[in-house]
């Protein structure tokens, strides 16, 4: 039923917010004909991780609500509810990135412990108002911070926003080739401590036209699996002069922001668009290429829409996972015919014209320039139902595909980023990560984060989620049920009484003697 499918859609097109592990809440009225659409919305709800509630919340969480009391208007167009009001007006940018600092507790909580006063923190990320919470948060922890994007990521109502505080911004929506490169080396050169980075392209850059603009680093952290990959071929080569702390890798980013952001973002984008052409993702074939983190997210929300899922993988232990997770696993070319293929590998030419040629429609998860191969495509307009020109999405021949911009990332041209929750949590992992860079100035190459970073970030997502979890027992500790010692208490050690009366080989035990037995804790159930 697409009707529960825009209900959902436009819940976060309107407030950028995360459905996935919220409260939700569904009103019904006592309609018998309104049972199906709230069935379907609940189903929906629960297949992309909404957490059903029907009576309280709990103190501390964000409730979303679907308001199915009739209200004289469309389905389509019920009442949706923030924490029991109607959804806010978020307004111009200023609104926007006021609106995303509220809901960024974690981030929030992690910058208040900073004090980064004397620092220079350079931050070429995606630019929109997360990254722009982020850099007023660096700021207000005492940092001097400039913010870069590149053209195709940058909201320009923000960069205006920034600017009129009083933010140094390198971001031009307007700017290509030559310009745009000047613009990033104008941004390198303004001198920094600390770098932190998307896609490593600003690194690289730097490393490439002029590698004493590094020398001065303290370091430089790297968000995505993408930048990470060449980074470290640069260590391999040794071509790389500073410490970069593997961002990404934090369990706290990778299993949220690239499975449960990305995920939502894409589809939810991708979903947006088709509809103005008149196509459902219910029923539709779909092809995600790679089952990495952004791959899972990708089938879990594309399945959850309704669309018959299969998976091309070049991994086998990833192959695997698919189809444990349900999905039919095939070669690409298979299954690409007539399919809306999603690349989620981040590796060039992964859709190559072959696939291109067969697919129905071609789109790309996150990922890097040329993902899709272009070579010999032509590209024409595409109009909405209402004979408008659509913008994100053109047809491409020779096979007559609809290609989603231009195989770029459709979640940042065409929709605002990860979702406000999901961007809380990796921008949290960056703040302490830029605190543990500077505090521990560890030597030149690519590190893994400390395992307390991912806890401090999710103990705290957990309490601002009014998330209550048991403690870890002490495996020292009297009573805690665990071993002190590496012995296994499986067998009867030489020289301990046999409660069996059985002679041990060792000792013969005093039948009138009360049975020694392990504790029962160190028994297998």
């Amino acid at each position: 039923m697409q009707t529960a499918e825009r209900i959902v859609r436009r819940f976060a097109r309107r407030t950028n917010l995360l459905i996935a592990g919220r409260p939700a809440r569904i009103r019904r009225p006592l309609d018998a004909g309104i049972a199906p659409l709230a069935a379907e919305l609940e189903r929906m709800l629960r297949a992309l991780g909404a957490v059903i509630v029907t009576d309280s919340a709990g103190a501390g969480t964000v409730e979303y609500a679907f308001d199915l009391l009739p209200a004289g208007a469309d389905p389509v167009d019920v009442p949706l509810l923030l924490d029991g009001a109607p959804l806010p007006d978020r307004g111009d940018a200023a609104g926007r990135i006021a609106f995303a600092g509220a809901h960024m507790p974690v981030s929030r909580r992690v910058a208040a412990g900073l004090d980064l006063r004397g620092l220079r923190v350079g931050v070429a990320m995606v630019l929109e108002p997360k990254t722009a919470q982020l850099a007023l948060l660096l700021r207000a922890a005492g940092a001097e911070v400039a913010v870069y994007a590149h053209p195709d990521e940058t909201d320009a109502d923000v960069a205006a926003a920034l600017r009129a505080d009083g933010m140094p911004v390198d971001a031009d929506a307007a700017l290509s080739g030559e310009r745009e490169r000047q613009s990033a080396l104008g941004f390198l050169r303004r001198g920094f401590d600390v770098l932190i980075d998307d896609g490593s392209h600003l690194i690289r850059l730097a490393h490439e036209v002029d590698p004493a603009i590094v020398d001065g680093w303290i370091g430089a952290n790297e968000e995505t699996t993408s930048g990470l990959t060449p980074l470290r071929a640069m260590e391999r080569a040794g071509a790389l002069r500073i410490p970069v702390l593997a961002v990404n890798d934090a369990l706290t980013k990778t299993r949220f922001d690239n499975r449960y952001g990305t995920g939502q973002s894409c589809v939810f984008a991708i979903a947006d668009l088709l509809d103005e052409v008149g196509i459902s993702l219910r029923d539709q074939p779909a092809l995600v290429i790679g089952y990495g983190p952004v791959g899972e997210g990708v089938a879990a929300q594309l399945a959850a829409f309704g669309a018959e899922v299969r998976v091309a993988e070049t991994d086998p232990v990833r192959a695997l996972v698919a189809r444990h997770d349900g999905f039919v696993v095939e070669p690409a070319l298979v299954a690409a015919p007539d399919a809306l293929v999603v690349s989620a590998t981040g590796v060039p030419e992964t859709v190559t014209v072959g696939i291109r040629t067969a697919a129905r429609i071609v789109a790309v998860a996150g990922g890097v320039p040329g993902e899709v191969d272009l070579a010999g495509a032509e590209l024409s307009p595409v109009s909405r139902l209402d004979g408008a020109v659509l913008r994100h999405v053109e047809r491409v021949s020779p096979g007559g595909a609809l290609l989603i911009d231009r195989g770029g990332g459709v979640n940042i041209t065409g929709a605002e980023g990860n979702p406000i929750e999901i961007m809380d949590l990796s921008f949290a992992v960056q703040l302490a990560a830029l605190d543990h860079l500077v505090r521990t100035r560890p030597p030149i190459g690519v590190h893994a984060l400390p395992a307390e970073i991912d806890d401090v970030v999710a103990r705290a997502a957990l309490d601002a989620r009014g998330v209550a979890i048991d403690l870890r027992p002490d495996p020292l500790a009297a009573g805690s049920g665990a071993p002190s010692d590496w012995y296994s208490p499986r067998y009867d050690r030489p020289g301990t009484p046999d409660p069996s009366g059985t002679l041990d080989g060792a000792t013969t035990p005093d039948p009138g003697a009360p049975a020694v037995r392990a504790p029962a804790t160190e028994r297998p159930a």
